[in-house]
């Protein structure tokens, strides 16, 4: 059987290089790419070595998604939880839903597009 991993997921965002600064303080990701993408509008592409997030937009990205419709969330792993809840809420969003069972403790947030994050250490 082969082996794999999530590589990245390509969301749509009204503002990429607000969603950009978000993720990159929060994870201490960087900048992989940015640039036209091949219909209609631009991405920027943010993460780590081996995965990412693609930040796409364009004049027909409106925001305000439904939860669940068709995504849940997206869960994002730390290793210092309260100072990724500070983060979020130093960029104007609200933390939700704090947890804290196995395998780790957990708060969620809406983005300005409504879509939801939950934020997981395992620390």
């Amino acid at each position: 059987m082969p082996n794999g991993q999530l590589e990245h997921a390509n969301i749509s965002v009204t503002d990429p290089e607000r969603s950009a600064a978000l993720l990159i303080d929060m994870l201490g990701w960087k900048e992989r790419w940015r640039g036209p993408s091949m219909k209609y509008g631009r991405s920027v592409h943010v993460g780590d070595s081996k995965t990412y997030l693609a930040l796409y937009t364009g004049s027909h990205v409106s925001g305000g998604y439904e939860k669940g419709n068709p995504l849940n969330h997206i869960a994002l792993v730390v290793d210092d939880l309260d100072a990724a809840e500070k983060v979020v809420a130093d960029h104007g969003l609200t933390p939700f839903g704090h947890d804290d069972y196995e395998p780790g403790r957990r708060f969620y947030f809406f983005d300005w597009d409504r879509i939801e994050f939950e934020v997981v250490s395992y620390e």
